[in-house]
């Protein structure tokens, strides 16, 4: 018999304003995506398609594509093994919705007992302050060192450049100095003022910047990775290049110190895998992080990411944004520290 597939949205609320520099969200929609078999109708796997305003080329028309892939499934017999996988997410998605691949690739790791329900050893993660105005990000910040993080990320951007150096700044002369401090600007900077910028933030000792100008400028990234003021790391930038040759020239022409994998903006982890194995033949550093996913998706990508033995910080959360993540959660923050809590 063949497999079979059903989606629904759902419409996650934030328990704060989310700020970015590509605006603030109070809510987010969600899709969660059920495949079985119909010799087994009781056995399932469940996989999430998030998809990103602004980030992901499918969020005009997830529903479309989640429609069409509930149609097409159908004849589809489920794989023997996880080998199989790439060649049937290629066949009925492609790379038109790194979403739903996401979603589909999780769904039939689950069905196929792939996705392991014991613990794992405890990944190192940063702790994310989240944009807002000088004193809820001081409050946030204070919180994460009071709770043990030794690497703190900070999103920049949206304040007053002057008023986020002094955050910095703060940080430096409050805290140990050894900690950690990676700042992500979501591409706000510009090719008139980035250059100074960066030479701005070298003073705080970073350990890198994500992606610090908008996509699609691989001459002045090339530029910004070539003896910078602070180590560049793409993020943005990978979104969309899912071909193995094309991940390749990237990589060569630009050559940043870091890259940043968020599993469901990628299209799953056969492209995160592709991704990884590049960065390191080229000495390229990388981390894993989630991108605001409910529990089901994050708990997808929290096993992926241990199954990596990551010793850099990683950016992965347990899902306590938002008021209504309802479904079961074991993972856990200790001291920094992301663990398998079941």
């Amino acid at each position: 018999m063949s497999l079979e597939a059903s989606f629904r949205k759902y419409t996650l609320k934030f328990k704060f304003e989310a700020g970015t520099s590509r605006g603030v969200m109070k809510e987010r929609d969600t899709y969660f995506l059920k495949v079985w078999d119909q010799d087994q109708p009781d056995l399932s796997g469940k996989g999430e398609a998030a998809p990103l305003p602004g980030l992901s080329p499918e969020n005009d028309n997830i529903v479309d594509h989640l429609t069409k892939l509930c149609q097409s499934i159908k004849g589809y017999q489920l794989p023997s093994t996880s080998q199989q996988i790439p060649a049937i997410l290629d066949q009925l998605i492609g790379s038109t919705a790194p979403s739903v691949r996401f979603a589909l690739e999780s769904a039939l790791l689950e069905l196929l007992k792939l996705v392991p329900t014991n613990g794992f050893n405890p990944i190192p993660i940063n702790g994310l302050i989240w944009m807002g105005d000088f004193e809820f990000m001081k409050k946030q910040l204070d919180q994460k060192v009071s709770e043990g993080f030794n690497c703190i990320k900070i999103k920049i951007g949206a304040l007053e450049f002057r008023r986020e150096c002094e955050l910095l700044d703060y940080i430096r002369q409050t805290f140990d100095p050894d900690i950690v401090l990676r700042v992500d600007a979501n591409g706000a900077f510009n090719q008139d003022n980035v250059w100074d910028r960066l030479q701005r933030l070298s003073q705080f000792r970073l350990h890198s910047i994500e992606q610090p100008v908008p996509p699609g400028q691989y001459d002045l990234l090339k530029r910004l990775c070539v003896n910078p003021s602070v180590p560049v790391a793409l993020d943005e930038e990978l979104i969309g290049v899912s071909d193995f040759t094309k991940q390749r020239e990237l990589l060569d022409t630009v050559c940043p110190q870091y890259i940043v994998l968020k599993p469901t903006l990628l299209g799953g982890f056969d492209i995160t895998d592709q991704w990884i194995q590049l960065a390191d033949e080229r000495g390229i550093g990388w981390w894993i992080t989630s991108a605001l996913e409910s529990n089901v998706g994050l708990n997808a990508i929290a096993h992926y990411t241990a199954s990596k033995n990551p010793s850099t910080h990683q950016g992965l959360g347990t899902g306590q944004l938002y008021h209504n993540n309802v479904w079961p959660n074991y993972l856990q923050i200790k001291q920094g520290f992301l663990n398998y809590g079941a």
